[in-house]
């Protein structure tokens, strides 16, 4: 379920229980004040009964006497004036024999009508309660008449007393349950504007991410917990456009590679073509000629070999399975063997070459192989860099139980701009010197891979070099 669709039903469904809440306390209010004026309506008669019982049993005792003493209904006016409280004796056929009201002419009553017993019907006036009780005969225990007493409500106990603090405590309850309702609203338009808001347009700019649209910046204007998860989300789509960019230059760099060895190697192909062509039509006329005609076509043939062998390496390198077979070997058998074809190979383009005058003779886990490539490509590279009379010098020796082999040339060096990028694969640096003994031919593949074979002997492989002054290649490989 979506966050806002949950939230939505949540907060109505707390506004129905406060609302619900204050409700029921409204009822139970209404409730309590409605019990409370039944027992004040009970004591209430207790307190007339109290105030006319007097009057009641005066009554009662000369009720035979009414009609014919004077004493006895000037004493009843005296006791009506002092409590204030106005009287009129009734007979059962509803004849008045005596009133206290002055004024009151009336001589008979509807007995239907005018007596009330109870306090309810009693209150027919405004400030006025006329209530009837039975005269009773207290030797017969029967009903003689009526009497009914006229009082003042200000001289009893108040009918309904007002009870402020159950008014605080409904105040408070409703002001809370308002309180409550305006917090859920506003924690509402708080999700929604700081999280629900934030999100949607997160959502948007994931979406223009999924198009191969990596310019929309996601910014948020606060530093919270949305503002950090935007901020990372930013971080990972400069991180994809960077990828990104970085897919498409290796796809058209591979694509280049592909078009550069092509036609690398179609140029070799078409020399040895053209001098195959050459020897059938008979016309080298004699040896030196034909084998000057051969030579050529070996260097062609070794030029293509490099660049299949890299092609190859590399092919090899992307796919994680290039073949290193790691072998125990004492290390001076191993040098030797490699540096003596290579010898040859650089003196015959007039560049001097210094062998170590002493290999150290120590135990290497190494593919004797794979270690004679990347000699032989750190020597090429710096036969690209260095000219006639230039000297190129191996140097061999043992430091921190490592075997240390250093590719010295007295070349034209690296300028510094291509130093940070010379082991990225497809890089090709530029000369800052002159014209070397050999073109600056490949694909830029051979640092990489001897980076990499390096690697898989648990060694390095660094370099130092100045413009103009040459370059220093250093290998190192542990010792058994």
């Amino acid at each position: 379920m979506y966050l806002k669709n949950w939230m939505n039903k949540w907060i109505w469904a707390l506004l129905i229980c406060v609302v619900l809440l204050f409700v029921v306390v409204l009822s139970l209010f209404f409730a309590a004040e409605t019990s409370q004026e039944e027992s004040q309506d009970k004591y209430v008669i207790n307190q007339i009964r109290l105030s006319v019982n007097p009057l009641l049993l005066y009554i009662e005792d000369h009720f035979p006497n009414f009609a014919l003493d004077s004493a006895v209904r000037s004493t009843l006016q005296q006791m009506s004036d002092d409590k204030n409280i106005d009287i009129t004796v009734v007979q059962l056929d509803g004849t008045v024999s005596y009133t206290s009201i002055k004024n009151d002419v009336s001589t008979t009553i509807h007995i239907k009508h005018d007596i009330h017993y109870d306090l309810f019907t009693s209150q027919q006036e405004p400030g006025k309660i006329n209530i009837a009780f039975p005269i009773m005969n207290g030797e017969s225990n029967e009903q003689i008449g009526n009497a009914i007493f006229s009082l003042n409500k200000d001289i009893l106990f108040p009918l309904k007393q007002t009870n402020s603090n159950s008014i605080l405590l409904l105040v408070f309850i409703g002001f809370l349950s308002l309180l409550i309702i305006c917090l859920a609203l506003f924690i509402v338009r708080k999700v929604h504007k700081d999280i629900l808001k934030p999100l949607d347009e997160l959502k948007d700019n994931t979406e223009e991410i999924v198009k191969g649209n990596y310019e929309q910046i996601t910014i948020h204007s606060k530093m919270d917990e949305i503002g950090e998860l935007y901020a990372v989300f930013d971080q990972m789509r400069l991180e994809i456009k960077q990828l990104a960019i970085q897919h498409n230059e290796q796809e058209q760099t591979q694509k280049k590679l592909i078009s550069n060895i092509s036609h690398e190697v179609r140029t070799p192909l078409t020399t040895i073509k053209a001098y195959l062509d050459a020897i059938s039509e008979g016309i080298c006329r004699d040896e030196d000629s034909l084998m000057a005609y051969i030579q050529i076509m070996q260097s062609n043939t070794d030029k293509m070999s490099r660049l299949v062998d890299d092609l190859f390496i590399h092919t090899l390198k992307e796919l994680g399975h290039i073949p290193i077979h790691l072998k125990e070997q004492y290390s001076q058998d191993v040098l030797t063997n490699i540096l003596k074809p290579i010898q040859y190979y650089v003196q015959t383009t007039n560049i001097h070459f210094i062998r170590p005058t002493s290999i150290p003779n120590v135990l290497i886990l190494v593919d004797a192989d794979r270690l004679e490539q990347v000699i032989s490509n750190l020597i090429t590279n710096a036969l690209k860099h260095s000219s006639h009379e230039d000297t190129i010098t191996i140097t061999t020796y043992i430091e921190n139980q490592s075997l240390y082999i250093q590719v010295i040339d007295t070349g034209n060096g690296m300028l510094p701009e291509d130093m940070p990028f010379i082991f990225e694969r497809y890089f090709r640096g530029r000369q800052p010197g002159s014209e070397s003994v050999i073109k600056n031919e490949g694909a830029g593949l051979g640092l990489s891979i001897c980076q990499h074979i390096m690697e898989a002997h648990h060694g390095s492989i660094s370099f130092h070099s100045k413009p103009n002054e040459g370059t220093t290649f250093t290998l190192i490989l542990p010792i058994s």
